[in-house]
């Protein structure tokens, strides 16, 4: 049995645990057709917590009903994209209007601008009438999924939301996933261009339980040929905090380890495992979350590195010398790029697992 953990983003994991039951009304809106509430849908969460598993997993899901899929990332110029494909798909399944075969495509402008212009606006919203209503025939439809909405295009979200609720509105058989990181979508949600999207299905994506992990580590080694004790399955576990994206590197990590040196784990090659997946998730995750930081947000997350706990806003103004309204702007901007949370009143916390471990690292190399 080759390695079944996919610590890559995005990858299909051996076993997505702790998220059972959250694709049931997307499922439901697949064989009702029109109008599902779970056919609007959108997830959110940390970085690493799973948001594009999900997102292929609605996917998955939506093509084993034979629904047709348009899979996009929100970089500049999606909106083209998708209307690109769904005039493809369209082309593919049968005659243009009039009954006219389409055989070329001149499609000025998709994928180019981030706005299209009136004319190409309707032309995008014909071309989805067209498809949509061939799939109708076929009892099937189209899902519409966009992944990292936190940085899209206003301009390009209001567009793709307003032609999805014209399809509504005309029984369409269409489906819209998002995922995004927790303020981003929030903001998005509270912006009147994209108020028709308040309605779609938000599910916030949090750590599987430890006792979770630990059972699926349990099962998935056993099926390897591998002995993994529970005390050790459960040391593993913990070393994820439950995040699903460092639940695939330990499990990469220790299954190497069962390959390289014993088909019988141990409590040092569990923990060899452990630290090797916290060094590539430091790489992977944190110090690319952490690229765009200024040295005063810098300075704010280390200020809060110095807490085992949550950090009071007050506490922290005091370690960085900075007044409340200032300290209170940083915290917004690092709630927006998802680098922490809010854990009550005055409060915040890493929203990334392993931030604060990899700060006091570098503060100590230092």
């Amino acid at each position: 049995m080759n390695n079944p953990f996919r610590p890559t983003a995005g990858a299909t994991p051996p076993e997505i645990i702790g998220r059972e039951g959250l694709l049931d009304e997307f499922a439901y809106g697949l064989r009702i057709r029109s109008g599902a509430p779970g056919l609007l849908t959108i997830f959110t969460g940390a970085r690493g917590v799973g948001k594009t598993v999900m997102l292929g997993a609605a996917e998955d899901l939506a093509r084993t009903q034979g629904w047709a899929v348009v899979a996009e990332t929100a970089t500049p110029g999606f909106i083209g994209r998708i209307g690109n494909a769904m005039r493809q798909l369209a082309d593919e399944l049968g005659p243009g209007p009039g009954g006219r075969r389409v055989t070329a495509v001149t499609a000025a402008g998709f994928g180019i601008t981030t706005q299209l212009p009136p004319a190409q606006q309707l032309e995008w919203r014909e071309e989805g009438v067209r498809l949509l209503r061939l799939l109708d025939q076929q009892r099937t439809g189209l899902v519409i999924t966009v992944d990292e909405i936190h940085a899209a295009d206003r301009q390009e979200i209001a567009q793709l939301a307003a032609d999805v609720q014209h399809f509504i509105r005309e029984g369409l058989p269409i489906g819209l996933v998002f995922a995004g990181l927790p303020a981003a979508v929030s903001d998005l949600l509270n912006e009147g261009v994209a108020t028709f999207l308040r309605r779609a299905d938000r599910i916030d994506l949090h750590a599987a339980s430890v006792e979770a992990v630990q059972q699926s580590y349990r099962d998935t080694f056993d099926q390897g040929g591998f002995t993994l004790e529970p005390q050790l399955a459960r040391r593993a576990a913990e070393a994820t905090g439950g995040y699903p994206f460092l639940i695939q590197l330990v499990g990469y990590f220790l299954w190497q380890e069962a390959e390289k040196i014993s088909p019988v784990l141990t409590e040092g090659m569990v923990d060899e495992a452990a630290a090797a997946a916290r060094r590539r998730n430091g790489r992977m995750v944190i110090e690319a979350a952490l690229s765009t930081a200024s040295r005063r947000d810098l300075d704010f997350l280390e200020a809060m590195a110095e807490d085992e706990g949550p950090s009071t806003t007050g506490d922290i103004g005091a370690r960085i010398r900075a007044r409340p309204n200032t300290v209170g702007n940083y915290r917004i901007r690092l709630i927006d790029a998802g680098l922490i949370e809010p854990a009550g009143y005055g409060l915040v916390r890493f929203a990334i697992p392993g931030l604060r471990e990899h700060l006091l690292q570098g503060r100590d190399q230092t």
